[in-house]
């Protein structure tokens, strides 16, 4: 499967949906998150935000990709290497939400580390909220035996058409 040619559409797409969120080299980003998705893993959402407390750092762009199994962020470096980060759902804690005059934030805070996505455009964050919440209350379910197969494939579909479509 060509995972990089998925998760490019589905940030454009993002990116066409919500104009105002500072996004650049977005092809670079997503091959850096395409060589990380694993064969036994299904991309279900991805967008683009700038990993970075501070709103005037609009150089950080990173592309983040909500899997069936974890979520990666991806960042090619300008002139070589990359960063690349992987929550998994045990390491989640709690998603926090800033809306802001122009931009807003959104905050995961994991076991490890606080992570902030910013300069996001105010409309999306109720998009990426919803995402975000959902994959992670699912998959901390399913640890516990709660979730049926048909629960986990009707989630998997609502999450790829919100990628597709938008809320």
């Amino acid at each position: 499967m060509d995972y990089f040619k998925t998760i490019y559409n589905m940030v454009v797409s993002f990116k066409n949906r919500y104009p105002g969120t500072i996004a650049w080299r977005l092809k670079e980003h997503s091959k850096v998150a395409a060589d990380h998705i694993n064969d036994d893993e299904e991309v279900l959402y991805a967008f683009a935000a700038q990993k970075s407390l501070s709103s005037l750092n609009i150089a950080s762009t990173f592309v983040i990709v909500v899997t069936d199994k974890r979520i990666l962020l991806a960042q090619k470096r300008f002139f070589f290497g990359y960063f690349y980060y992987s929550i998994t759902p045990d390491m989640f804690n709690d998603l926090t939400i800033q809306k802001g005059i122009i931009w807003g934030n959104v905050i995961i805070d994991t076991v490890k580390e606080t992570i902030y996505l910013s300069n996001m455009s105010n409309g999306a964050l109720q998009e990426v909220e919803t995402v975000v919440s959902k994959y992670m209350m699912q998959e901390k379910r399913q640890y516990e035996q709660e979730i049926s197969p048909e629960e986990r494939e009707n989630l998997k579909k609502e999450l790829k058409d919100m990628s597709k479509y938008g809320e």
